[in-house]
């Protein structure tokens, strides 16, 4: 029993001096991106896709990967906003300690970008500005007929598939199905924020999720930290890795 409490002691004092280690990092860097990805909102009750209690592992009709494709959408279109409006939508989410210091950090003049591959607006709740969302938001959607532009509720409120009140056309998210390309102007700035970069914080993703992952390579900067609950396919690149809740984590960042 000595033993365990002893072990549990100096895992306790690994910890504190990895967040010490990211907190030395922070402070001697300027142009902070972070990368983050579904791990960032789980702590706000949005379930990821891959987890253990991730979509990818409950039992559908049809597998969820299909079921945000873009054929799916086109030719099942009553049952993809079922599943998108029950799934994918969550309007009571808060953000949570990672989204509130991430603004802080920008706020602070040290954050210059986040570019995350998540849906979700809890970053912009939080009070970030300058995030690329990767692969759009719930928060946007249009009408594919005439282009007008509806906001989140709308989609919501509508029984099934949502159509436009003006001419008639189905509403589709501005988010990015299966099959469907990145936005070109998004890219862009998300590759050109990541090479300007001095540090890139690696957070909440799994970085299997391509080309999304594949602009991590533009990074030339002087500190990487991977801030996730497994391992990744950069930790060995990375100067720092933590395994402990991202928010919990940031949430004792000193700014």
């Amino acid at each position: 029993m000595i033993f365990d409490q002893l072990d549990f002691k100096e895992e306790k004092v690994m910890d504190n001096e990895k967040i010490e280690k990211l907190q030395q990092m922070i402070d001697e860097s300027n142009h902070i991106v972070f990368f983050g990805g579904a791990g960032v909102s789980t702590e706000s009750h949005i379930p990821d896709f891959r987890s253990t209690d991730g979509l990818y592992h409950q039992t559908y009709k049809y597998p969820p990967e299909v079921m945000v494709s873009h054929t799916f959408y086109t030719q099942h279109t009553e049952e993809f906003y079922d599943f998108y409006k029950n799934k994918m939508i969550f309007l009571d989410a808060k953000p949570n300690k990672a989204h509130l210091k991430l603004a802080e950090m920008e706020q602070a003049g040290k954050l210059s970008a986040i570019v995350t591959q998540n849906i979700d607006g809890l970053h912009q709740a939080a009070g970030s500005k300058n995030v690329f969302e990767l692969h759009g938001s719930v928060h946007r959607n249009y009408c594919q007929k005439c282009g007008k532009f509806f906001d989140v509720n709308y989609v919501v409120n509508a029984k099934g598939v949502p159509y436009c009140d003006e001419c008639g056309g189905i509403i589709k998210p501005d988010v990015v199905l299966y099959e469907e390309g990145l936005d070109s102007q998004t890219i862009n700035g998300a590759v050109r924020a990541i090479s300007k970069a001095d540090m890139l914080i690696i957070g909440g993703t799994s970085l299997v999720v391509y080309p999304a992952t594949g602009m991590i390579d533009y990074f030339k900067g002087k500190y990487l930290a991977v801030l996730n609950r497994d391992a990744t396919s950069r930790d060995k690149q990375a100067d720092l890795c933590i395994t402990d809740p991202i928010g919990e984590v940031l949430g004792r960042i000193r700014v």
